[in-house]
């Protein structure tokens, strides 16, 4: 009795979609997720490069970065709830710090692992600091920077659950929670297998993006 049938769920995810309002708690996670993974990326990608450019400022932030990127955001909600409340801007800044530091450790140790041979190839042949970043570091970024977006959409999906619990009317999170405290188990695997079908969903439309931006890197077959 407590594990449903996958058709009992499919029938119950029909009804949720179409009597619930199930698409607009659908709607309003995916929202939450784009904007808190873009603002996150959009502030992580150039303090990555920052202290990646510049070893000592590196060295300085590198403990603090560490630190913070030990907590997991879950761990915020009451300091949250204390400065920002309990609305959408308080729900969307823990996925922000979801999003912010898993971009910034992959951006941070991208542009720290080119190799020096290639810097220095291109001051032989006369470029400058600006022409090195356009013309070698940000080409060997790039793939990386996928892989950096990919982790914070798996970051701020896994997040959304604690983000949606801070008195959230829709979403799936906000589904879970309001089924959990009634015990509706179908409505708890409805919630599910929408936050695995749209993280899915989203993931494949970025290994998409990512499989034609960066078309010249080699890849191994096997």
């Amino acid at each position: 009795t407590l594990l449903p049938r996958p058709d009992e769920i499919f029938v119950r995810m029909i009804h949720d979609f179409t009597q619930s309002g199930l698409f607009w708690d659908v709607w309003a996670s995916v929202r939450r997720v784009i904007v808190g993974m873009a603002i996150g990326i959009v502030l992580a990608v150039p303090a990555g490069f920052l202290l990646a450019w510049y070893p000592r400022l590196g060295a300085i932030f590198q403990p603090v970065i560490s630190g913070f990127r030990s907590i997991p955001p879950i761990a915020l909600s009451p300091l949250v709830i204390v400065y920002l409340g309990i609305g959408e801007v308080a729900r969307g800044s823990i996925l922000v710090y979801a999003s912010f530091f898993t971009c910034l450790i992959v951006i941070y140790e991208s542009v720290s692992a080119i190799e020096e041979i290639y810097i220095r190839a291109a001051r032989v042949l006369g470029a400058t600091e600006f022409e090195i970043f356009r013309k070698v570091v940000i080409p060997l970024v790039i793939p990386n920077l996928f892989v950096a977006i990919r982790l914070s959409l798996g970051g701020c999906w896994a997040t959304l659950v604690a983000a949606e619990l801070l008195a959230a009317e829709r979403g799936p999170g906000a589904v879970n929670q309001n089924a959990g405290n009634y015990f509706i188990i179908p409505d708890i695997y409805v919630g599910l297998v929408c936050i695995g079908a749209i993280a899915l969903f989203m993931d494949a439309c970025i290994r998409k993006v990512m499989s034609v931006v960066v078309s010249w890197q080699e890849r191994v077959v096997r």
